[in-house]
């Protein structure tokens, strides 16, 4: 519920061999990636592409990343088990959700007009210090035994606000980290380090409630936050590029960014192609519904718990075999594939009777996402102007974010109308029809080239 939400993880701008300069240098072509390295060829190919990590600021970053990802699961683990603790009402947990989101949202789309119009760094490390004294504010309130969903509720609003300042500027930091031809990489090192967090994230967290109770996990959390703060304070100053500031961050800046959206198709097109597979083919909402009916014969728990782990598991597993992703030149094509691969699996997944095929299922369908994932980032980068991608990245955060949550209150709808399998499987082919018409009907994301 809160892993779209809450994932805190830092990128900034420096030169590529860290020093102070302005874009990332590029490999002298027009702009589509370069001849295969010689220690890519071989083998090595198919495995995850690790040169960004030769940047110095791009690797100082990824590695607090390592940290920060598994802390926030643990904070996302803690909020909704002591909501449910204090009122013993799951539907205080979804209500808790939503109130997370409008903070999101406004502050997201906001935070990209403020990415655009100054530094970059101050801002990541203003938000990055917001976020770690609010997971500070949760222990708190839990080690004095407050009991207080209002409380619990403000700290999370106030928590997502943060994150809606920070992501626009950590993820529009990106170009100007790496070479245009190693954004497909850099993407995928930084995803999957994400996907990772969120499958060893609430394992640890399940392993320490019953030892160290819910406080502890916070104050983890705060702790791991520092990580980032400090590889933050230690990067050169990220002001705008030269004549490229917004005079002011207010809301005619926001709408600024919408328009540009609708004068670059391709921008439109692959936001319209994630909220495809999000809103049809996500089926989370649905998964406790399988566990205890489809599923019981394996065990509640247990099927629970591997549906839940199954799509991050496979977003890992495409994130480490990802050496082919630097070498593709078609992004728009290779997102309208990914979301139809993700149809096609999630189809599969609702036609399953087996537990073990099911998960099968969803493994390859967290594969896909993680491809549409990496190309659709690489095309917000590449296609979009430094000045214009606070705002872009503002956008994008909003979709990641609000795409699954309305696919648990479609899902869980159809679930309970026509049954849990046949709104999953529905679900997975009306991605496909979609993204199939997207493609034919609107030719200039398949036909993008990096």
């Amino acid at each position: 519920m809160y892993r779209a939400a809450r994932t805190i993880v830092d990128t900034s701008k420096s030169s590529t061999d860290g020093t102070d300069s302005g874009e990332a240098p590029h490999d002298g072509t027009d702009g589509t990636a370069g001849p295969v390295p010689p220690d890519r060829r071989g083998w090595r190919c198919w495995t995850m592409d690790t040169r960004p990590l030769r940047r110095p600021a791009y690797r100082r970053l990824w590695s607090s990343t390592i940290v920060t990802a598994v802390g926030s699961q643990l904070t996302a683990v803690a909020v909704p088990k002591q909501i449910y603790d204090i009122t013993g009402s799951s539907a205080w947990v979804g209500y808790a959700s939503l109130a997370g989101l409008l903070p999101l949202v406004v502050f997201a789309l906001w935070g990209g007009a403020v990415a655009d119009s100054m530094d970059r760094r101050k801002l990541l490390l203003i938000t990055n210090t917001g976020i770690a004294v609010t997971s500070l504010l949760f222990w708190i309130q839990a080690v004095t035994g407050l009991d207080s969903v209002l409380v619990l509720m403000t700290l999370l609003a106030l928590q997502q606000a943060f994150f809606g300042l920070n992501a626009p500027a950590r993820n529009a930091s990106i170009a100007r980290l790496v070479p245009e031809d190693e954004l497909p990489a850099a993407n995928a090192l930084s995803s999957t380090v994400m996907q990772t967090g969120l499958v060893a994230g609430p394992l640890l967290a399940g392993a320490l409630i019953p030892v160290i109770g819910l406080g502890d996990l916070y104050l983890i959390d705060a702790l791991a936050l520092c990580v980032t703060v400090w590889a933050v304070v230690r990067l050169p100053a990220l002001p705008p590029l030269s004549g490229s500031a917004a005079k002011r961050a207010g809301w005619r800046e926001v709408v600024a960014g919408f328009r540009y959206i609708a004068l670059h198709k391709v921008l439109l097109l692959s936001f319209l192609a994630d909220i495809i597979a999000m809103v049809l083919g996500m089926p989370r909402a649905l998964f406790p519904q399988l566990a205890a009916q489809t599923y019981a014969p394996y065990g509640e728990g247990l099927a629970l718990g591997l549906l839940f782990a199954a799509i991050p598991i496979g977003a890992v597993l495409g994130g480490l075999m990802s050496g082919t992703f630097s070498r593709a030149r078609r992004h728009g094509f290779m997102v309208i594939a990914a979301v139809m691969a993700w149809g096609a699996a999630i189809t599969g997944f609702g036609l399953s009777g087996s537990l073990w095929l099911a998960v099968a299922f969803l493994v390859v369908a967290g594969v896909a996402d993680m491809v549409s994932m990496v190309f659709r980032g690489a095309i917000l980068l590449s296609a979009v102007t430094d000045e214009m991608r606070g705002r872009m990245q503002g956008v994008f955060t909003v979709v990641v974010a609000g795409g699954p949550r309305l696919a648990d209150v479609l899902h869980g709808t159809a679930g309970s109308a026509l049954g849990a399998r046949t709104a999953v499987a529905g679900g997975g082919l009306l991605v496909i029809a979609a993204t199939l018409g997207l493609a034919v009907a609107t030719p200039t994301l398949r036909r993008y080239t990096a």
